[in-house]
């Protein structure tokens, strides 16, 4: 089988992924997306999908959120165990247990989750009683 091979654009869009710079990581991955064919676009919309899912958790965007977290995982869920280098099951394993944590906290608390989620990603906290360390990242399969 051939290795996938995603364009250097790309990775500029994981590296905004990353940095939660997640308003960036749509721009650069929709302008991929738009010229891309099978498989690659269903695996930058779903990406792009859980991009834009913690941009509005972010803003304290609950319903938001959890439309396109779930989205974005089932969309992804056929790219496991990885895809062009991405570790596709620990990015859903990570956007599963986000999207769990804010169903169970409920549109009322997102501000309060929010919170506990940015402190999180600085203090390796768990949040929500989900095994949420903050907000996903996009790893690689060689780590």
């Amino acid at each position: 089988m051939t290795a996938i091979v995603l364009p250097e654009e790309f990775w500029q869009g994981v590296d905004q992924f990353n940095q939660q710079e997640f308003y960036a990581c749509h721009d650069t991955l929709e302008a991929l997306w738009i010229e891309a064919v099978e498989p690659q676009k269903r695996f930058y919309q779903g990406i792009l999908q859980i991009a834009v899912g913690c941009y509005h958790l972010g803003n304290l965007n609950w319903r938001g959120a959890v439309v396109l977290l779930g989205e974005g995982i089932g969309r992804l869920s056929n790219y496991q165990p990885d895809y062009g280098g991405i570790d596709v099951t620990e990015l859903l394993s990570q956007s599963v247990n986000l999207l769990q944590a804010l169903q169970n906290v409920g549109s009322e608390q997102v501000a309060d989750f929010v919170r506990q989620l940015e402190a999180a990603d600085s203090n390796d906290v768990v949040v929500g009683g989900e095994g949420v360390r903050g907000f996903p990242k996009l790893k690689g399969v060689d780590g």
